[in-house]
């Protein structure tokens, strides 16, 4: 989680991948269409696959006539003679085709027997009479290939194709009429324009009536997504190879055109081939390929089969048949998203099971608008929600955005076969979800990086590594809240210093120092300065220590463990012997960066500060090692303690109860007991005034503790009071005047 400033830069840099991403969206700047496109046809193909259905549906409607590898080794290679031709096209008619269409063109003439003959005989043979000559001529001219196609074509209804492109080359062939349109058509811009054309010859198409283009226009990357149904040529339009066939399977006399005006022209809206049907194009009459499935999606029959009579007549009755090659040799194979190499002909077949089945993916217009607002909705949203977050719940938000996103694409696709773009809102979306990672990533170095150089040299590094994980949270601004504070001070160390070298001196302080450093780090404390021969710590800060109190206390039993170990071995080696006192106190202070523009420290200051020093310095009075405050009592329960005394230290008005901590509760044994609930009746009775019950019990716990300093102060106190006058008032509270 980021600081007030860093989370405005991130919510300013993620609203500018918003914006970044709507131009992206919007933009016609070559480089970046080209790569956006590009981008979302490889969507759009993952897309499509991923929902194709394992086994392809069946269409009754359809078959293809394959001109396959098989046919060409039976009938030679093509062209193959129209006579030939004209056979297939009958025996289809004879086996009860409704529609046969052909994705071939047949634009050059064929040259018939006749004109062989005359090449090959050159005149009238010397040995032919006339009546010989013409009707062998007349026998030639019967099979011309060109004209029993002709009849062929004219005996049923037949859809030729041709081919409408931008070539300098002439146009050959003829075209069919227009398409018959309904609708208005002036000034249709969109639609693609194609001047030239290749088409069939003028007997054949006209015998035909029929024809539609095969023209299929390859994305940027050559791969066959869309195609168009009308194209412009001549000022005129027409229909695709698949819509005229459509049209006329279903006896349409007309396709109905929807248009709407932008600006100046008109774009296409929708077509139909009946009162009920609508096939939505884009605006210049292009449809999205339904495609099926990989090639042989459909039925198919290979030409060979149909011309040796090696089929089942009720394949054919009452089907559209469409005639196309899938022989590699023809080479009329395509790239599609579904298969790199992919018969052209199956390309047109999925265009007229389409129309037929009214099933079109659907790009709308305003697809481009909806992923916009997408964009500037959901980019804002998580420009302004993530630098809030830390990275897991960034990655987990901008999963379940990302996945809801995706989710929803594919619902409207599968449900409603809307194709959306996918890209640009999804690189939107990962962007601001990377950046708001990395940016936070970094961020947490650099704030840990200053964490550990602002309290390292005070803070165990366990605890910094705490801090780090949420930096945010830790600063060095003065504040005020209740902690412990502990102060620890070897005894004498005036005639320690006196007897030590300065080298020998330094190292002493270190071996001590280290083993108690470690030790307050072990319990989460955070150590304040070294002053000489003092160590001053506190717990509860930076990093917040609900059990504060309890840890100082713990850690202290361990320095003076630790302290010693210590005494033994200075001790071995012959150097001077230490002893520590320590004391702690809990309460609010005050704790932050503190000091001048020259030198700073992060340290605590309060009232309760001062009296843990105060209680550090009644240690050795009392002849203990560890004196507590009040409060650090109540906070710390889990503790044995001997109540000390009620005394004013200097500096204070107010008396406080001091309180040696003896060890964990659960180190406590009978033996103690017994001694404390004997402690505490003789320091009653000392606080009533009923010196005979105190003295005799310290008497006891002297002659039992006969090393116990505290009950030589109480005999001695009890002396001097028993000779005075004491207020009505008097709280036994003993006033300490030396710190």
């Amino acid at each position: 989680m980021l600081h007030s400033s860093s989370r405005t830069a991130a919510i300013l840099a993620g609203l500018l991948l918003a914006l970044i991403g709507t131009w992206v969206e919007t933009t016609d700047l070559g480089p970046v269409k080209v790569l956006r496109d590009r981008l979302e046809y490889l969507t759009y193909d993952l897309r499509l696959n991923l929902t194709l259905p394992e086994s392809p549906p069946a269409n009754d409607s359809l078959l293809i006539l394959d001109i396959d590898e098989q046919s060409l080794q039976q009938e030679g290679r093509w062209p193959w003679p129209r006579r030939r031709l004209a056979e297939l096209v009958d025996t289809l008619r004879e086996a009860g085709a409704a529609v046969v269409a052909f994705d071939l063109v047949m634009s050059e003439p064929e040259r018939s027997l006749a004109e062989n003959l005359r090449a090959l005989l050159g005149k009238q043979p010397e040995n032919l009479t006339d009546p010989q000559y013409e009707r062998l001529m007349t026998l030639a001219r019967a099979e011309d290939g060109d004209r029993q196609l002709t009849g062929a074509l004219a005996g049923m209804d037949t859809v030729l194709g041709y081919v409408l492109h931008t070539a300098r080359s002439g146009n050959s062939g003829a075209l069919p009429a227009p398409a018959p349109l309904v609708g208005e058509t002036g000034k249709l811009f969109a639609a693609p324009e194609l001047p030239t054309h290749t088409a069939n010859l003028p007997v054949l198409q006209q015998a035909a009536g029929n024809g539609g283009f095969i023209t299929v226009m390859p994305d940027a990357d050559g791969v066959i997504r869309r195609v168009p149904l009308l194209a412009k040529h001549d000022n005129q339009l027409y229909a695709s190879l698949a819509l005229e066939t459509a049209r006329v399977y279903l006896f349409a006399d007309r396709i109905g055109l929807a248009t709407a005006r932008v600006g100046t022209g008109r774009v296409v809206e929708y077509l139909s081939l009946s009162r009920n049907q609508r096939i939505r194009t884009d605006a210049g009459g292009q449809v999205l390929v339904p495609y099926r499935g990989p090639a042989g999606s459909f039925d198919y029959l290979s030409a060979a089969r149909l011309l040796n009579g090696d089929f089942d007549p009720g394949r054919i009755e009452n089907r559209i048949v469409l005639v196309g090659a899938t022989a590699l040799a023809l080479a009329d194979v395509k790239p599609t998203p579904v298969q790199n190499v992919y018969p052209g002909v199956e390309i047109h077949a999925s265009i007229l099971a389409g129309l037929l089945e009214g099933d079109f993916p659907y790009q709308p217009d305003w697809a481009s608008g909806a992923n916009v607002f997408i964009i500037i909705g959901v980019g804002s949203l998580l420009a302004l929600l993530l630098p809030f977050l830390g990275p897991v719940w960034i990655l987990l938000i901008s999963a379940l955005v990302l996945s809801g996103f995706i989710a929803g694409n594919f619902w409207l696709w599968i449900e409603h076969r809307l194709a959306l773009a996918t890209t640009t809102p999804t690189l939107a979306i990962a962007a601001i979800m990377l950046f708001n990672l990395s940016y936070g990533f970094f961020g947490e170095t650099r704030r840990r990086r200053q964490l550990k150089g602002m309290f390292g040299q005070y803070v165990p590094p366990q605890l910094v590594e705490e801090m780090s994980r949420n930096p945010g949270q830790y600063h060095a601004e003065g504040e005020s809240r209740e902690m412990s504070v502990l102060f620890a001070d070897i005894r004498n160390f005036t005639s320690i210093s006196e007897s030590l070298g300065a080298g020998e001196l330094k190292e002493l302080l270190n071996r001590f120092f280290t083993p108690m450093t470690e030790t307050i780090f072990n319990h989460r404390g955070t150590i304040d300065k070294y002053v000489g021969d003092m160590i001053m710590a506190f717990w509860g800060a930076p990093v917040s220590d609900p059990q504060h109190a309890g840890h100082a206390i713990q850690g202290a039993l361990e320095m003076l463990a630790a302290a010693d170990r210590l005494r033994e071995q200075f001790l071995a080696e012959g150097l001077p012997e230490i002893n520590i006192g320590i004391g702690i106190n809990s309460g609010v202070m005050n704790v932050g960066d503190m000091g001048s523009e020259y030198r700073r420290a992060y340290t605590v200051l309060g009232d309760a500060v001062n009296l843990a020093s105060r209680l550090e310095g009644v240690t050795k009075y009392y002849g203990v090692r560890l004196v507590v405050g009040e409060r650090t009592r109540e906070l710390a329960p889990g503790f044995v303690y001997r109540t000390l005394d009620r005394v004013r230290v200097k500096g204070k008005q107010q008396g406080v109860t001091v309180y040696e901590p003896l060890c964990p509760q659960t180190g406590q044994t009978p033996a103690m007991n017994a001694w404390l609930q004997r402690h505490d009746a003789a320091l009653t009775a000392f606080w009533n005034q009923d010196w005979d019950a105190a003295g005799h019990g310290f008497h006891e716990l002297a002659a039992e503790r006969p090393g116990d300093r505290l009950y030589t102060l109480y005999l001695e106190r009890i002396e001097q009071l028993r000779r005075r006058q004491l207020p009505p008032d008097w709280d036994g509270v003993f006033e300490r005047r030396e710190k």
